[in-house]
Parts: C-alpha cells; structure tokens; sequence
C-alpha cells in the first residue's frame, strides 16, 4: 500500500506545479521527490511519462541510479524557483534568456518523434519520446518548464498569501485576483483566522 500522500497539482501550470513538489501542507515539509520511487509516482502523477515507459526504467535502472535522477531533478527544481521568483509579477523579456541556458541543455538531450496513431477512429499525428535511460525522465520536466517560460505571463505568477505557504500559482482568474494557492488549503484557513479575530473583537467590545 502506497502511505505517500498525492503530489499536489493547485498551480494552474505543470512547470510551476513541478516546483510545489516540495511544500508544507500542513506542519511537515513534504519533498515528493525525496528518492527515485517518489520521482516516478510524481511523473506517474503529473502525467508526463507513460506508464510503460516508467515501469520500463524502474525495471531496468541499476541500483540508486534512479535516486541519482531525483536528485538532478531537486537540483533542477531548487535553480529554476530561483529564476522564476527573480522574476515572477512582471513580464518576462528577452533579457531572461541568458538566464535560461541550463534549461536551454537540458531539451538539447531529447529524442522526440512524431507518430500516425488512429484515435478515436481517426488518424492523428502522435508526439512520442524516445525513453532510452533514466535520465530521460528529467526531459518531459523540461519541457514543462520551457513552456511555463514561452507561454505563461510572469506577470499573473504569484506565490500564495498564506503565512507559511511556499507554493506558487498562475493566476488565470478574471480579474487577476487569486491570493491562495487553494481554497480548500490556505483560503480556508485564512477563512478561518479571519473569523476567530472577528469573534475576539466582538469578545473586547
């Protein structure tokens, strides 16, 4: 039985939900990608590898070589908070890209391909990737990070208002008004806080 709780998905784009792989839901920070298993139940979770790929590599993979990945993964999630903290709440221009270069060598490794598959009784074209080692788990990461990069507005990404909160969202509300990473999470206990300081000043007065 799996006792891990479910990687939590709030952030309204997969390369910032892949930076909340580590929080604090409650009290206990939690790293969902602590070792190798945790990194293939958050991919397994993300949807970004197929299921038979990751079971492929588990199978296949030496000793520690999947913790090994884990850790390149943290490595890669601890530089890219820093980048987008440095420039989340305005637009993000051409001034960034130098910034952005160990990324840039990362999608460099991919071996993607496009295939004719019949879906839902037609025929479409498939993207698929090659899924020769491990290290190519670290790939579909990339390239949800490069199209937070390309096509999200840093000016609407924001970092949740609760006191204790580390995750970060993309705001894609009408009118740009989100505070909290969930409402069922840090709204709810703002909710609550607010209601506890309403009833301690009715208690003074």
């Amino acid at each position: 039985m799996d006792h891990h709780p479910p990687a939590i998905f709030v952030a309204d784009a997969l390369g910032l939900d892949f930076l909340n792989s580590i929080a604090t839901p409650v009290d206990i920070p939690i790293d969902w990608l602590a070792d190798g298993a945790g990194l293939l139940r958050w991919l397994s979770q993300a949807r970004l590898v197929p299921e038979p790929a990751l079971a492929a590599i588990q199978a296949q993979a030496l000793p520690g070589e999947l913790d090994k990945i884990a850790g390149q993964a943290r490595d890669l999630r601890d530089w890219f908070r820093g980048f987008v903290r440095s420039h989340m709440g305005r637009p993000l221009t051409g001034a960034a890209i130098d910034g952005l270069e160990p990324l840039n060598r990362l999608l460099e490794r991919d071996e993607q391909f496009s295939r004719i598959v019949l879906d839902a009784g037609r025929l479409a074209l498939q993207p698929s990737r090659r899924w020769r080692s491990p290290e190519a788990l670290l790939l579909p990461i990339g390239e949800a990070l490069a199209e937070l990069v390309s096509a999200e507005d840093f000016t609407q990404v924001k970092a949740c208002e609760g006191p204790a909160c580390t995750l970060l969202f993309a705001d894609h509300t009408r009118g740009h008004a989100r505070r909290w990473c969930s409402m069922a999470l840090c709204g709810n206990r703002a909710k609550q806080a607010a209601h506890r300081s309403r009833l301690k000043e009715a208690h003074r007065r």
